[in-house]
């Protein structure tokens, strides 16, 4: 089974520091949409990993992040494309869960859910902690610099072999001419 392990916010859609509290503040990056449906076309299954703290903060309810959920879906269905599973760590950033990335417990989950060994799987995110969980659970992990990707970039400590992309959108041109 082909996979690939995609965050939310600042790969797919566009982030804020006030988090995606509601469906309205749900807007795809450019490109984005297409290239989670270009993926689906070429055979790969393709799995959210999504730190989601505003739930454990009390910054908006589970009914507001499955309505923002059901806007991603519906949205990448114009395009042909599809997300099989969400995968999200509801806990404060303060919380010593396992599933909070850069821990390795919602990749973990992934992997027992597909029934898949990790090793080499994609795994795209735009912050320090994305590329750490996915280096952890032995995945490639690769810096698209759309959301905090830049500011990541800048800081110089990507985990080593970490791929680094503009977007979503030339990360899988890259994962599907290799």
């Amino acid at each position: 089974m082909k996979l690939i392990i995609l965050d939310r916010d600042g790969v797919i859609n566009f982030d804020s520091d006030g988090f995606i509290k509601s469906p309205d503040e749900w807007k795809p990056i450019p490109g984005s949409l297409e290239a989670v449906a270009r993926l689906n076309q070429n055979g790969y299954r393709v799995v959210v990993a999504s730190n989601q703290s505003g739930l454990g903060r009390g910054l908006f309810e589970m009914a507001a992040l499955n309505a923002i959920h059901a806007k991603m879906h519906k949205a990448l269905a114009q395009f042909g494309g599809r997300i099989d599973a969400v995968f999200y760590c509801p806990h404060a950033a303060d919380s010593q869960c396992i599933c909070r990335k850069p821990r390795v417990g919602l990749f973990l989950q992934i992997a027992e859910r597909f029934h898949v060994d990790l090793a080499g799987v994609p795994a795209v995110g735009d912050s320090l902690r994305d590329l750490e969980a996915a280096a952890a659970a032995g995945c490639q992990p690769m810096l698209v610099e759309t959301g905090k990707g830049r500011k990541t970039l800048g800081t110089g400590e990507l985990p080593e072999g970490t791929l680094v992309f503009p977007s979503l959108a030339e990360a899988v041109d890259a994962i599907l001419h290799r």
